[in-house]
């Protein structure tokens, strides 16, 4: 193993996590609010989802015994 061409890509790596950190900042309480319908949303669809595919299974396919 090239130690040198790691400690560049592990270099390179750190400086681009400062650079994203840099720019980002605390949503504000409407953002944030957003952002948690949106999340709560997607997981009740998942969900729902996931529910409705094991219903039709057990509905339509005979118990294995």
């Amino acid at each position: 193993m090239d130690i040198k061409k790691h400690t560049v890509r592990l270099k390179s790596f750190i400086m681009e996590c400062r650079r994203v950190l840099k720019i980002t900042r605390k949503p504000n309480r409407d953002e944030f609010k957003t952002i948690v319908k949106a999340s709560a949303l997607g997981m009740a669809i998942v969900g729902l989802l996931g529910f409705v595919i094991v219903m039709a299974k057990q509905l339509l396919l005979p118990p294995l015994v």
